[in-house]
Formats: structure tokens, C-alpha cells, sequence
């Protein structure tokens, strides 16, 4: 059935939706199946994203065609449609009449992924007009809250230097506690990584009561103040909140120090929703494990790596893993920058749209995947500044002088690019930059050749 002339208006100016503010718009790379016209298929695409269905219905009246979703622009030659949603059909919560992300996803990218006439779609851009922007949680704290924790500017606080325990499964108890604190002794943040949370080889309550032990250490060791990211991630809700306090009461005193590691993707919405208001004086730290089911330039359904850092902003996250632009191992590309700028910026253009986030709190990106001193100069000149967080696992543990060593090296790094200088040059007066050399050889070539002559090496 057609439904071109119900769910498609191309009479629609963007410029004009965008300045009455009722809808919310959405940029998809659609393909029909073969044999399907294309504005016949983006129509049907609306109307299963709202009030359609595949047969005329005696319930249609005036107002359900009042916010039937609108296909307003189409390019076949670049696979590009856009879609207009009525604020109106996006659901509200009964307790407070906030919005939510599940509504957002449950209508934008539904049933319409698994339509017959789809070969595939995927979106890569979206624009919440004012209204609804002001219903979603947005984050609690950031990467300031983190810089008070530090003792360092709010304004302009720098690099947080992270790292993640290796192996990636997590160690025992007591190995993975030692490990933390040889870390703590030069760097700053350490974080759970996805796997790790309350294994048989060991219980949360073990381990955590460990860290906390050795977060005090490091810190009476340094004089500096030191932060965990502690996952909680679960499927039931109060198992999350269990584990929450539990790791509040037992870090105590630090208990500002400490931020909640959540696995977004997998978990979902309502996960990082119950993060974000339970928890809201600790720093959301959204981990993205398995987004690369749908978010890989690979993947032709779904949402990019943009649309899925762009929604985690609006959901509360305080931080999000962004990638590292094609400088670590992950996949991405240099103009990954720009996830960057949506997520921290009050207002930024995407690739189809220009967002005012209107006062709502930053994201913070996290940077990790592959990166080490050696790629961090490279990494913050595309970005254009640092402050960031990164977790860098393999660039600090593997270095040759130790966890420690590896932690002072990214730093060093980072004050490297800060000052302009030549990273060869720089080292020269930096140790433990100059064994980051030494330390990852095979980066070393690739970046800066005649490494060896120039060190001394």
C-alpha cells in the first residue's frame, strides 16, 4: 500500500520545523529493496515510526493524522531521507512528566528496522526542538566534579589520566587491588572494565573494600587525590542500586572520588536512567560496550557512533567513551572530533543538524582503545584541547618501567602537546616519556622515525 500522500510532505521547509519547535527530526541512509520506489518506502518507513499501518483502519480520525510522522526531504542518489516526528507522540513519564530515551528509540528506530521493503537503514543525525529538549534528564555532574575531586581548576582542569586493570576479564582480588595502586602512583583514575564486576574469582565486596584500601594508600603516598570507576551494571535495578551503596559506604570518605560505571549499550536506558537519578551526585560514567553491532560504518541499520553519543548527552551521562578518532585501535576517523564537540559544546552541528543544547550539562569524552604516550600528541592536535578523560590500559601497563612509569608518560604527553613542543625533544628532559619509546617500538617507527638515533637508543 502507498502511503506517500499520508506520510510525506516534501512542501516542508527544514528551516521552518526547526523554528516552530514541534518535532523532532531525524536523518536516515535508507535503501528500499529492490522493486520498491523509494519516496513509497520512506513513507511507509514513517508511518511504521508512528501511526501507520499496512491497511486502512476504521480508528484513523483528524488527530491521529495530526501526528502522523512526515517524510520531508528525500535524495536518492545519496540514500538520504528525513523524517519529521511530532513531539506529541513521544512518551512522558507518569511520575514527573519527563521524557525518556526509550520512547525516543522505540519509535525513531523500532519496527522499522525489520521492515519487508527495507534492505536497510540507519540514522546518522537527529534535532530535539526546545520543548521537548527541557523533559530529558541530561547529566547531573562532569568532568568538574571530578577536577573538585582533583583539586584542580573547574574551568580548565585538564587530562584526567586514566587506565583500566588488565587483563581485561579482571585478576583476584588482591593482584587486581596491588595493580590499582601501582597505577594511583602516578596517574590519577582507574576504571572496571566491562567484564569486571562480581565474578566467583571475585566478589565485589572483596574487591572493592581492596581498592578502597589502596586509594587511601596512594593517595597518603602522593599527597594527591586519586578516583575509581566502579561498575554496577546489572539487569535488575536493585542489584544496581545494592551495589551502589555498597561501594559508597565502603570508599566513605571517598565517596566523592568514586564515579558508577554503567554498560549502556547492553544495558540499556533504564540503567543508566536509574544511575543518573539515584546516584546523581556521582559522575555517570557510560561505558558503550557492544555498540559496534549497530553504530560500525559496517552496520547499515541502527544509529552511528554520532546518534549514540548524541542521545547518552540527553539520557544523563556524564561521560561517554567516544572512540579515539583513528588514533588508537578502534574503529573511527579524525572527524570523530566532532562527536566530541556535540556532547561538551552548548551548541554544535552534526551532520545533518545544528543542536542548542540550551544550557544542559556537558559530556564528557573518554578516550581509550590502543592509545598510548606516543599517539596522545597526535590525538589532542585533531581535538583541539584536553580536557578529557582517558583510559589508556596497554599504555600504561605495558610500559617498561611500570604502571606508574606508563601513567607519568601520558601525562607527560599530554603537557607535551600543551607547551608545542617536539615530542622527541620533549622526551629528551622526560624520562619516562622517552621510555614510552622503548616501551611500544612498533609506534614509535610508524610516528617518529629515527626515534633510536635521536634518543640515544
Amino acid at each position: 500500500m502507498d502511503q506517500s500522500k499520508r506520510y510525506a510532505n516534501l512542501a516542508l521547509k527544514e528551516a521552518d520545523l526547526i523554528k516552530a519547535g514541534r518535532h523532532v527530526l531525524c536523518a536516515y541512509i535508507m535503501k528500499p529493496k529492490s522493486g520498491y520506489g523509494y519516496l513509497e518506502t520512506a513513507a511507509h518507513f514513517a508511518a511504521e515510526s508512528s501511526t501507520g499501518t499496512n491497511v486502512e483502519v476504521g480508528t484513523t480520525d483528524d488527530f491521529t493524522r495530526s501526528v502522523d510522522a512526515l517524510v520531508y526531504e528525500i535524495d536518492e542518489k545519496r540514500e538520504l531521507t528525513k523524517i519529521a516526528y511530532p513531539i506529541e507522540l513521544f512518551d512522558r513519564n507518569i511520575t514527573d512528566g519527563r521524557a525518556m530515551l526509550a520512547s525516543f528509540l522505540t519509535l525513531t528506530i523500532g519496527n522499522n528496522q525489520g521492515m519487508g521493503d527495507v534492505e536497510y537503514a540507519k540514522m546518522h543525525d537527529f534535532h530535539v526542538p526546545p520543548s521537548l529538549l527541557q523533559l530529558f534528564d541530561g547529566p547531573a555532574s562532569g568532568i568538574q566534579d571530578l577536577w573538585r575531586a582533583l583539586g584542580r581548576s573547574v574551568t580548565d582542569g585538564g587530562l584526567v589520566v586514566g587506565t583500566i586493570i588488565k587483563p581485561k576479564l579482571g585478576m583476584k582480588p588482591e593482584p587486581f587491588a596491588r595493580a590499582a595502586y601501582e597505577f594511583w602512583l602516578g596517574g590519577d583514575f582507574i576504571k572496571n572494565d566491562e567484564p569486571q564486576g562480581n565474578q566467583v574469582f571475585a566478589p565485589l565486596k572483596q574487591t572493592i573494600a581492596l581498592v578502597a584500601d589502596s586509594l587511601r594508600r596512594a593517595q597518603d603516598a602522593t599527597g594527591e587525590s586519586k578516583l575509581f570507576s566502579a561498575n554496577i551494571t546489572a539487569d535488575d535495578p536493585f542489584e544496581m542500586i545494592a551495589r551502589g551503596e555498597y561501594i559508597l559506604e565502603t570508599f566513605a570518605e571517598n565517596a566523592s572520588h568514586v564515579a558508577f560505571l554503567v554498560d549502556g549499550y547492553v544495558a540499556g536506558p533504564t540503567a543508566v536512567t536509574l544511575a543518573r537519578r539515584y546516584f546523581p551526585q556521582q559522575f555517570l560514567h557510560y561505558h558503550r560496550a557492544g555498540h559496534g553491532a549497530v553504530t560500525s560504518p559496517q552496520s547499515k541499520r541502527g544509529y552511528s557512533a554520532f546518534v549514540h553519543c548524541k542521545m547518552a548527552r540527553l539520557s544523563g551521562a556524564s561521560g561517554i567513551h567516544t572512540g579515539t578518532m583513528g588514533y588508537g585501535k578502534m574503529e573511527g576517523e579524525r572527524d570523530d572530533r566532532n562527536i566530541a564537540y556535540m556532547i561538551e559544546r552548548d551548541v554544535a552541528t552534526g551532520p545533518y543538524f545544528q543542536q542548542e543544547w540550551l544550557g544542559m550539562k556537558p559530556t564528557c569524552p573518554i578516550i581509550s582503545g590502543g592509545m598510548n604516550a606516543l599517539r596522545i600528541p597526535g590525538f589532542f592536535e585533531n581535538l583541539g584541547h584536553g580536557n578529557v578523560i582517558l583510559t589508556a590500559g596497554g599504555g600504561a601497563y605495558g610500559h617498561l618501567d611500570g604502571a606508574a612509569a606508563g601513567a607519568r608518560s601520558l601525562r607527560q604527553a599530554y603537557e607535551c602537546w600543551k607547551a608545542g613542543a617536539v615530542p622527541l625533544d620533549y622526551a629528551k628532559s622526560h624520562r619516562e616519556l622517552a621510555r614510552a619509546f622503548e616501551s611500544f617500538p612498533q609506534d614509535a617507527d610508524r610516528l617518529f622515525p629515527g626515534w633510536r638515533a635521536k634518543l640515544g637508543v
